[in-house]
């Protein structure tokens, strides 16, 4: 701070600034105002890391989203170095070999092609598997075994970055209903260096059935950033509008000043130019920009659900979030006098409507496209002693068909049919495979069909970043073609991509794209030791 010309106090983790001369922490806007101005927060460590830069620093690094690939990333940028535990046993002996090989070389400065080589798990990333096995040796065999990677903390291999999302740290798992119970296994949930288990032990509670709640996981994350000192490089409230490319030629000729925001290498160089805006105490929105020579897109899948694109889809009473049923029995707008819900969709996300309605009496008109005994139906995916409840909506949807009445009252299933429309007075046309229709009256429609991810900041939505770059992205069909061992987009060198947008829909794997990402943004940075 010093160093900026600036004088800095500190109450607690609160920073005060004084004499911050106001042209400098301004950014011109197109219309040649300064109406763009930054807030204090995001400014403060804009300028700091920005003036780092100048001083030999090759690579400045913005990540949108916060969720658990943001946090990895974040933790993995900040210092935190893992090394093969000296004297440990991995269970795969190929793997053992090669991490002997080096044990006095971070995991983060070897060949992460070489190491993964031959590794086979739950993922198509050789680098997710990689990492999760090194993490959680032989998990998937039900073994609770250490992990061989020791942690340190190396300072002096920390590169400055900015996470910006909309929520607290956790991303959208702060908006998933806290009741909610994980798929994976709750020690699947965890991060590098701090056990999932042992933050909830401190907590005094447990898991259930070896799986977590959506509370508890949000809160651990929130936790792991303070716990880890990553605080200083999150920006909560924020909102992305914009991810573009520009060359730091003309963000010097906009500011007059080359000096006032940053030397990049060259001035013929191309850097990214964020846009977007903060989300103020009292509902204001400030706009800020920032300039980064790379960027990590981590926003997940969460925030844009699927369509169905019917008619009458955008009725008050047809919904797209499991959220708004819950909101609807508490204010008593549906109960069990009501008409049914119509729920569509097969995954997990309409099974917990269908439970939810269940446990709460409401009636409901079950729809989906599948065959019940169809193998890939999520159902028929899970091992059943592990999943019991949603094994009981599976058991649901075979027994109680409308052409078959079955013991579950209030519940009706409609395989192999689909909405044709939705009307004014609350009726739905659904039409079977033989192509019959019929009207149903109901009280709310809930299309839960799965979601896709908001990449509205970017041209073109995305696409151009995609493997099949003539489709929208979707993380089971066509994500972002990226190089498997540095999560680089392989169409936009200096864009990363995790987690969902990479394919990697799991916590436990999305943590490999971390690694990648850090291992190559490091050595961009020069700071991945020879």
């Amino acid at each position: 701070v010093a160093s900026l010309g600036l004088n800095a106090s500190r109450k607690g983790d609160v920073f005060s600034i004084e004499q911050a001369p106001k042209q400098e922490w301004v950014q011109t806007n197109s219309c040649g105002d300064h109406s763009c101005v930054l807030t204090f927060g995001l400014v403060w460590i804009l300028k700091t890391l920005l003036k780092g830069l100048s001083a030999g620093v090759k690579t400045l690094l913005c990540l949108s989203g916060n969720g658990p690939s943001g946090i990895c990333l974040s933790y993995l940028l900040s210092g935190y170095t893992p090394y093969f535990k000296r004297h440990s046993l991995h269970p795969h002996p190929i793997l053992q070999s090669k991490l002997e090989e080096a044990p006095h070389v971070s995991i983060l400065n070897q060949d992460l092609e070489y190491l993964s080589e031959g590794l086979e798990g739950r993922s198509n990333s050789p680098v997710a598997l990689l990492f999760d096995t090194l993490l959680r040796p032989d998990t998937d065999f039900g073994v609770n075994a250490e992990s061989v990677l020791t942690w340190w903390h190396e300072t002096d291999r920390a590169i400055p970055h900015l996470v910006l999302g909309k929520n607290p740290p956790g991303g959208a798992w702060h908006s998933i209903e806290g009741s909610m119970i994980t798929l994976s296994r709750g020690e699947w949930m965890g991060l590098p260096d701090l056990q999932f288990k042992d933050w909830l032990k401190q907590k005094k509670r447990g898991l259930r059935n070896h799986r977590a709640t959506a509370e508890d996981i949000a809160q651990y994350y929130q936790h792991y950033v303070m716990k880890k000192g990553l605080q200083k490089n999150f920006r909560c409230g924020t909102v992305v509008t914009s991810v573009r490319k520009v060359s730091a030629k003309s963000i010097f000729n906009r500011t007059q000043k080359s000096d006032s925001l940053c030397n990049f290498r060259e001035e013929s160089m191309e850097v990214f130019q964020v846009n977007g805006f903060v989300e103020a105490v009292k509902g204001d929105k400030e706009p800020f920009s920032v300039y980064a020579e790379n960027v990590v897109l981590a926003t997940g899948t969460y925030d844009s659900p699927t369509w169905l694109g019917v008619k009458g889809e955008n009725l008050s009473y047809v919904h797209h979030q499991l959220s708004v049923l819950e909101e609807a029995v508490k204010s008593n707008s549906i109960g069990i006098t009501s008409d049914p819900v119509l729920i569509v969709g097969a995954g997990l996300t309409a099974a917990d409507a269908i439970l939810f309605a269940h446990h709460c009496s409401i009636p409901v008109i079950h729809v989906f496209r599948r065959r019940v005994s169809d193998p890939g139906l999520i159902f028929n995916q899970l091992p059943k002693m592990m999943y019991p409840e949603y094994h009981k909506v599976h058991q649901m949807m075979k027994e109680q068909s409308a052409a078959c009445a079955g013991p579950y009252e209030c519940y009706v299933s409609l395989p192999e049919h689909h909405v044709l429309s939705f009307g004014k007075d609350k009726k739905c046309v659904l039409q079977d495979k033989n192509g019959c229709q019929k009207a149903y009256k109901i009280s709310m429609a809930l299309i839960l069909t799965g979601s896709n991810p908001n990449l509205s900041f970017l041209p073109n939505n995305g696409t151009d970043l995609a493997v099949d770059s003539d489709q929208p992205v979707s993380p089971k069909r066509n994500p972002i073609d990226i190089d498997p061992f540095t999560y680089e987009c392989t169409q936009e060198k200096g864009l990363y991509a995790l987690g969902p947008l990479a394919g990697d829909n799991f916590v436990r794997f999305v943590q490999g794209g971390a690694l990648a990402a850090a291992s190559s943004l490091l050595k961009k940075a020069n700071k991945n030791p020879p």
